[in-house]
């Protein structure tokens, strides 16, 4: 892996410069960076030397004055320049592991790199913390870092992650504690193996390291039909009540939310979701937790700017995953009322991975063509997520491309950016009003 350029900010040092995707930063003042982390410090002075080779395979050294500050507007291929830190656990429900074959070579990847955590909010075990990535922590204070916890027996945990050294998550728990760096943690829930009892235990634990928790989120275990071993059960409806109340009780005990189960939680008990407050700040968006929370209060702070009638039928349909389908129909319902205005939420079902995975990120090209083909006469326009698509593409995790789907749809399809705001969905109908 190398300090490789994907694209370069408009009106940035880089972009005058001449610096284009495809070439790499060797060195800043003659020293490599292994990572964004190096990077941005590297890059933090009023004059630096910087060595570039070019995609032709032409070598350069660019001495440049800046603010101290300033950034030179480049966004890299990958937050990590080298070798990524793989993971040595096989836990039970590694999403990795249940995948089929024939997908690109990244979805493979088993990563537990500390500093994806810290850069990207990616979960870390821990267990692959060597003693050099410990004292890089330890000097430079890194963090919020995001742990996956799951339980904090330690019998239980090593079970879990199928790893005999992976029990003493408290004692690192505690050593992060003692540095005084804030962590979001995270319990992927698997019914009959760290619910209930097992579950309390864990919170009971972590409340003696509450000083230094931010959040802790509970995911459900996610299983697709490609599961070799039929050895986990999904979260059912009672089930997503009794961690909910249970959720509920322990941040009553404590005086103040910090136990936040994820949207599917609520959706499956049939509850409201909580009020904004309660997410903390949403630490742990990406993971599903307050998303619909999120939309929910975007939406009430928009609203207002939409008119009561369209000058033209406008008429759009959004098509997402089953989760986002329960999130967004009351937002369509309001927006309906506006005359002139219809506007249609599909829910696109998983028939790649199963129907038991609902999330709008694992929908593939082919779901989508199998759930509007049969409808393609009724779709004048058409809007999806962008977490459908691999991060600054247009392709889905099959391969397929957004301009196939256009194709064999015969539309034009509007890609919305933001997957947690309105923002985008109300800038259509205005601009069509």
């Amino acid at each position: 892996m190398t300090a490789t350029v994907n694209s370069v900010n408009p009106g940035s040092i880089a972009c005058d410069l001449g610096i284009l995707p495809g070439d790499e930063i060797v060195s800043i003042d003659g020293e490599k960076p292994q990572d964004l982390i190096d990077y941005r410090y590297l890059i933090d002075s009023e004059e630096l030397s910087l060595h570039i080779k070019r995609s032709s395979g032409e070598e350069e050294i660019i001495d440049i004055e800046k603010d101290a500050e300033e950034d030179l507007g480049i966004v890299f291929e990958s937050a990590v320049f080298d070798r990524v830190i793989p993971c040595n656990n096989r836990c039970v429900f590694c999403f990795v592991d249940q995948q089929p074959g024939g997908l690109r070579k990244s979805l493979y990847v088993k990563d537990d790199d500390y500093r994806l955590s810290y850069l990207q909010g990616t979960y870390i075990t821990l267990t692959n913390l060597k003693p050099e990535h410990k004292k890089r922590i330890e000097t430079l204070r890194l963090g919020p870092l995001y742990i996956s916890v799951h339980t904090t027996n330690p019998l239980l945990r090593c079970k879990i992650l199928q790893n005999p050294g992976a029990g003493n998550i408290l004692e690192e728990l505690k050593w992060l504690n003692d540095l005084d760096i804030p962590i979001h943690v995270q319990i992927v829930l698997c019914p009959g193996l760290n619910d209930g009892i097992e579950l309390e235990k864990t919170l009971n634990d972590l409340i003696e390291l509450k000083s230094n928790i931010e959040s802790i989120a509970i995911v459900p275990v996610g299983i697709t039909k490609y599961r070799k071993e039929n050895t986990l059960k999904p979260v059912t409806p009672e089930i997503a009540k009794e961690v909910t109340d249970r959720a509920n009780k322990f941040n009553n005990k404590i005086k103040y939310q910090l136990v936040i189960p994820s949207d599917e939680f609520y959706i499956k008990a049939g509850l409201d979701f909580p009020e904004d407050e309660s997410y903390r700040g949403y630490g742990q968006l990406d993971d599903g937790v307050g998303a619909a929370r999120t939309l929910l209060e975007d939406y009430r702070q928009l609203k207002n700017k939409l008119p009561d009638k369209l000058s033209n039928p406008y008429k759009l349909t959004i098509a997402t995953g089953e989760l986002a389908c329960n999130v967004m129909r009351p937002i369509v319902e309001d927006l309906n009322r506006i005359k002139n205005l219809n506007i249609n939420v599909i829910p696109v079902k998983s028939g790649f991975w199963g129907e038991k995975v609902t999330v709008s990120g694992l929908i593939t090209g082919k779901d989508l063509l199998e759930t509007l083909l049969p409808i393609k006469k009724e779709i004048k326009n058409l809007a999806i997520p962008s977490v459908m698509l691999r991060s600054y593409s247009e392709v889905f995790l099959d391969g397929m491309t957004v301009e196939e789907i256009e194709k064999k749809l015969d539309i034009d399809i509007e890609i919305i950016e933001n997957p947690y705001s309105c923002g985008e969905l109300i800038g259509l109908i205005i601009e069509n009003s």
